[in-house]
């Protein structure tokens, strides 16, 4: 599938969820002073964007070392975006964020609720698809994290305005848009498979 750079900005933000990460930084920084919540949030998403633009640079190598070629990224990366899509439909009863946490630091925050698997299996796809365009993704992850980072500094703000059901209901139907994207990133991969296969 080829993206562009508004496709790859939708779908990287579509990917750290930061509607549906609101609950778990909710929870996670329940015990971090008021003031310090948007210090601790910023340096998280720094924390994952550093990882994803490494992620974005090493990816090709990443590829050649590990003996895998971008089409089976490409099968592979739909797979794990429809299972997070579902994640983000049909959501676990309980956060898992453990209560004791006084103040994240990497993990849970950054690691995996922002830069998560699916999130770096997608930084890596769009590289080995277009690694001519890696400015084009890094752009769009600046903006991913630029909109992260606002979502998630005003959460306790957009709880209070909005409410808990509004929020859910808008991480559904992100959840639903996601699988579609899933859906045909994995029919594109097949067809590119079978005609590799009819050609040989």
């Amino acid at each position: 599938m080829n993206y562009s750079f508004a496709s790859a900005t939708i779908l990287l933000i579509l990917i750290t969820d930061p509607v549906g990460n609101i609950p778990i930084f909710a929870n996670a920084l329940k015990h971090v002073a008021p003031e310090r919540r948007a210090w601790v949030i910023l340096r998280e998403v720094l924390i994952a964007f550093v990882l994803l633009l490494t992620f974005m640079f090493v990816g090709a190598g990443f590829l050649r070392v590990m003996n895998l070629s971008a089409l089976s990224l490409q099968i592979g990366g739909s797979v794990i975006l429809f299972l997070i899509a579902l994640r983000m439909i049909f959501p676990p009863p309980e956060s898992e964020v453990p209560d004791e946490l006084r103040e994240p630091l990497i993990v849970p925050l950054a690691i995996p609720a922002i830069a998560g698997p699916s999130a770096l299996a997608t930084v890596l796809l769009l590289v080995s698809q277009a690694p001519e365009r890696r400015m084009e993704w890094i752009a769009a992850l600046c903006v991913t994290m630029a909109v992260s980072a606002s979502v998630l500094v005003m959460a306790e703000r957009i709880q209070r305005v909005a409410g808990d059901r509004f929020v859910v209901a808008l991480e559904r139907l992100m959840g639903l848009v996601l699988v579609a994207v899933s859906v045909e990133t994995m029919l594109r991969g097949i067809k590119t498979f079978a005609g590799q296969l009819t050609a040989a």
